[in-house]
């Protein structure tokens, strides 16, 4: 199955700084085409304790949150979902997010659609649907971790603390008590989902159920097509520029570099908490923005594969795939640990727990013939151990490629 968009409009986003589609847009097309009903819409709450903590979005406004509250079994079960939509690693392409929904609250839809792991309906998240479903919205630009004023642009970088109120403000809300509790995200909410894990992990008492669920969000430290490192050299203006140095895990930053700490490949076999990783070995956004940028391929040589896989040559699968070999180099530590889960799928897309046709639908995505909801479920409940590594493109025919139409 594939998934097409429109590229001219998602990669005019990308010139500044910003992930040029998102899950919710993306919905639109599953729900558009019949596949289920129509999804719950959960409105905006913004955290009114937030200005007196400086705990702002770029702008300085104040930062919010979408709740759906919890019954039944999962009236004490919490998922908290952290949203992704990339970085901004320099004064311009901030100051272009503070005038969007990724940087100002002023600028943020006041409902926002759940699917996916936040949606309500059982037949489409079985383990979840009934526990309390939040999703933190994203308005800094460094995963929820930037500590920092630029006062000439206006600029509060000022993630660490967003993350701090709202916990807070979800822990006065009733999540103080819960008895399992799951932090998820995905694309930069996964990274920031890493790394917060462990912080996350420490809010509750020793005898709650906590766990971490990172979706689309290993982001590698990897050389592009020409030889370049776009990835670290972006990701460095992000820590700097951000302060977000100050907030990375120490178990990192004392062996490592602050920039080589914000790859989470360099921080998962730290983590203590218990994790699973949803990934796709092919990840779009990598290919778009890390591997092969228009930077890396002036001649835009990589244009048509960017556009569709079906559109690469054997050259551009070889690099591919030696992307995929360093992928599950990456992860390999880390799968070794009784507690972590995996679930890599050797599909072009990017984000799948958000997103019904991917997360739970009738022919979503399956390793094992499992979809990648029932494997975080049996992962978090424990009624199996979830290592699920697929074989390399093109041997699996449930993937639900994504793939771009129009101008590129």
């Amino acid at each position: 199955m594939r998934v097409f968009w429109f590229a001219g409009f998602f990669l005019a986003r990308w010139a500044h700084g910003n992930e040029y589609w998102n899950a919710t847009e993306l919905e639109a097309a599953y729900y558009g085409a019949g596949g289920g009903s129509p999804p719950l819409l959960v409105g905006l709450t913004l955290i009114q304790s937030a200005a007196a903590k400086g705990a702002v979005c770029l702008d300085g406004s104040l930062p919010g949150y979408h709740l759906h509250r919890g019954y039944g079994s999962g009236a004490n079960s919490w998922v908290v979902n952290l949203e992704g939509g990339g970085w901004c690693n320099d004064i311009k392409s901030c100051v272009y997010r503070k005038r969007s929904h990724h940087g100002s609250s002023y600028f943020m839809e006041k409902q926002l659609q759940f699917t996916g792991i936040l949606s309500d309906k059982p037949d489409e998240n079985p383990d979840f649907y009934n526990w309390n479903r939040v999703k933190i919205r994203y308005c800094d630009g460094a995963s929820f971790l930037g500590e920092g004023y630029n006062k000439a642009a206006g600029l509060y970088f000022r993630g660490q603390r967003i993350w701090l109120a709202a916990m807070e403000e979800l822990m006065s809300n009733g999540m103080h008590y819960a008895n399992q509790a799951l932090l998820s995200g995905c694309s930069a909410g996964g990274l920031a989902t890493i790394q917060h894990c462990d912080e996350f992990r420490a809010l509750f008492p020793r005898n709650t159920k906590v766990k971490c669920l990172a979706d689309a969000g290993m982001f590698l430290d990897v050389v592009d097509v020409a030889g370049g490192h776009t990835m670290r050299s972006f990701f460095g203006g992000v820590v700097s520029l951000q302060g977000a140095w100050r907030n990375l895990p120490r178990t990192c930053t004392s062996r490592m570099d602050a920039t080589s700490c914000f790859f989470p490949q360099n921080v998962i076999d730290n983590i203590r908490t218990p994790l699973f990783l949803v990934n796709t070995a092919y990840d779009v956004w990598q290919l778009q923005q890390s591997l092969a940028p228009k930077t890396a391929d002036p001649h835009d040589s990589w244009g048509g594969c960017k556009m569709n896989h079906a559109n690469c040559d054997g050259y551009q699968l070889q690099f591919l795939l030696g992307f995929r070999n360093q992928m599950l180099s990456a992860i390999r530590g880390f799968s070794m640990s009784r507690k972590s889960g995996l679930f890599i799928n050797s599909c072009f897309a990017h984000c799948q727990s958000e997103r019904q046709d991917t997360w739970y639908a009738n022919n979503s995505p399956q390793l094992g013939y499992k979809r990648i909801a029932t494997d975080v479920g049996d992962w978090f409940f424990d009624r199996s151990k979830v290592n699920a590594v697929d074989c390399a493109y093109p041997c699996d025919n449930t993937c639900h490629h994504i793939v771009f139409r129009g101008r590129q």
